[in-house]
């Protein structure tokens, strides 16, 4: 059965095995993991975890990849094939340990930021993911990569592994380089949803100043959010990207 990958679903097939080592030592498998996988595609990477762990969870939005997906992984009876949109499934009620994934282009972003809360059992994370989007899970503050998802992951975990991924073992291949991200969980701060709310609406202008940002999204007034940046010593004219991540805490700290 011939399978064309959808651009529209984001997809680029691995295709090339020797890639599957390279995972298989950034995720650390053990045979006691449960891992979840999101967007198997046509099961490279899902036959190569199931070998090795003692179950995998393989989520597929694209209902047409059902067939070939159940034919190569017939002989494995530790996996588990679930069809529908990873961003709205109750994944959560799987107990994944582990997340590796040659993630969708279109959904990498938002599934990494839903997890660090959403899937409370995962303890590491390896996903493949557009170059761009790699480089941005651990910018450094006042770069142009830094943004809301730089300061959600670097609050959430610390990074692990990286390893630049040729175009090349994607079938098609893409336009765009890849790389592939490790990173561990560590304990989230107090409050992380009001964290994450503020951390949000400061990035979601980021062209204003932070008290401009924050009142724009209707997290604060303009004069409570200089209030606020007053007391981490931050000048009104402050803007998010100046921000580390732990200052953020204190933010939405001040902003209670």
């Amino acid at each position: 059965m011939t399978v064309r990958p959808k651009k529209q679903l984001g997809q680029h097939f691995l295709a090339d095995e020797n890639i599957l080592g390279v995972i298989g030592r950034l995720a650390e498998l053990a045979p006691g993991d449960r891992v979840l996988e999101i967007g198997p595609g046509l099961g490279v990477l899902t036959a190569y975890l199931a070998d090795r762990v003692a179950h995998v969870d393989a989520v597929e939005l694209d209902g047409s990849l059902e067939a070939p997906l159940r034919e190569r992984l017939a002989p494995r009876t530790n996996v588990d094939l679930h069809f529908g949109d990873a961003l709205t499934l109750d994944l959560a009620a799987l107990g994944p340990g582990k997340l590796v994934s040659n993630l969708p282009y279109n959904v990498a972003t938002p599934v990494i930021v839903e997890s660090l809360d959403g899937l409370p059992t995962v303890e590491l994370w390896c996903v493949m993911v557009q170059r761009e989007v790699a480089d941005r899970l651990f910018a450094a503050p006042s770069t142009k990569a830094y943004g809301a998802v730089s300061v959600l992951v670097r609050l959430a975990t610390e990074k692990t592994g990286f390893h630049p991924v040729s175009r090349e073992v994607f079938r098609p291949r893409p336009n765009v380089d890849s790389a592939l991200v490790a990173f561990r969980r560590s304990d989230l701060p107090d409050r992380y949803r009001e964290v994450k709310r503020v951390v949000e609406a400061s990035f979601a202008h980021r062209r204003k100043t932070l008290p401009n940002s924050l009142q724009l999204a209707g997290v604060a007034t303009r004069a409570r959010a200089e209030e606020a940046l007053a007391e981490l010593g931050r000048r009104p004219s402050a803007r998010a990207e100046e921000l580390e991540p732990a200052e953020f805490v204190a933010l939405a700290e001040a902003l209670r």
